[in-house]
């Protein structure tokens, strides 16, 4: 399996999945940090991959998901966004209903 559909098949696997810089328990830098504190705050369940730990991912995602830096969060398989996207849509409430439509809040 290529690393492009080991990628697809995650975000098929998973309705809202995180891909980080670290765990959520320990974020890695300060962007994941902030995406993961964001997602806690609205009760969000969510699948993660730390891409520290897989590099072909951390290589690949972004011309998969045409957003070049990390956190990238995915709710059914499209793209939210990053971190100061994550966090606006936390803060501006139009995040939940989308956590909530697919499963995760």
């Amino acid at each position: 399996m290529s690393t492009e559909d080991k990628i697809r098949k995650q975000l098929a696997d998973n309705p809202v999945l995180l891909y980080m810089k670290g765990t959520p328990d320990e974020p890695r830098c300060g962007f994941s940090r902030n995406a993961v504190e964001a997602l806690k705050g609205l009760g969000a369940n969510y699948a993660w991959v730390n891409v520290l730990e897989a590099p072909f991912i951390r290589e690949k995602l972004p011309n998969v998901s045409n957003w070049p830096t990390y956190p990238q969060l995915f709710i059914q398989g499209e793209l939210v966004g990053g971190s100061d996207v994550i966090v606006e849509m936390a803060e501006d409430g139009s995040l939940k209903p989308m956590l909530a439509a697919a499963g995760g809040a």
